[in-house]
């Protein structure tokens, strides 16, 4: 069994969010679920990022990093899309971390934007689609890619397809067979951290 916090995306604390981590629960997981927005959810990445602009980046990610504050240091801190802010910075900064799984997003671990080196001793499981437009588009790719190179328990996987949320399957942008794949693998890790 392994303790999970798991950030949700820029649209929020969705109903697919919420299958995912009862997902990874079944499994005998213990998953928390903060929510971030206070209860709002949004129809599109942008309206979501409005919000996140609105209230700041940076205090939107202090929030997420709070919430760890009431629970023990031996998490696996997992993201999806703008939770990987909080989640990167946590799994990088948090002494006793096990592990972080970054979903369609993942920051570089040098330069100006970095939270420095990554860990020793801590996992990373890393996915993103082919063709996302943000994840490629953005350099979540070439940070991945990163991370790979330089990290020595880490995984990055690429799935076929152009969706961002491919892993909400409260959303149009779903994808059944990408997400159970990806499924099987974080188990795997969550297993093994």
């Amino acid at each position: 069994m392994t303790e999970v916090l798991l950030y949700h995306h820029a649209q929020g604390l969705t109903p697919g969010v919420c299958a995912f981590a009862d997902d990874l629960r079944a499994s005998g997981h213990i998953v928390h679920t903060p929510d971030l927005f206070d209860g709002r959810t949004f129809q599109s990445i942008d309206e979501g990022l409005a919000y996140i602009g609105e209230i700041g980046f940076d205090e939107m990610r202090e929030r997420g990093v709070r919430v760890a504050h009431d629970l023990p240091p031996e998490l696996v801190y997992a993201g999806f899309s703008f939770g990987v802010l909080p989640a990167q910075k946590l799994a990088q900064t948090r002494p006793g971390a096990r592990g972080a799984l970054l979903f369609h997003s993942c920051l570089p671990i040098s330069g100006e934007w970095a939270f420095g080196p990554w860990p020793d001793g801590v996992a990373v499981q890393i996915h993103g689609m082919d063709n996302d437009r943000i994840f490629v588009g953005e350099g979540d790719i070439d940070a991945a890619r990163e991370i790979v190179e330089r990290v020595e328990d880490a995984e990055f996987f690429l799935y076929p397809g152009d969706q961002h949320y491919f892993a909400d399957s409260s959303l149009p942008s779903y994808d059944a067979d990408a997400t159970a794949l990806l499924t099987t693998r974080v188990l795997e890790f969550l297993d093994r951290v």
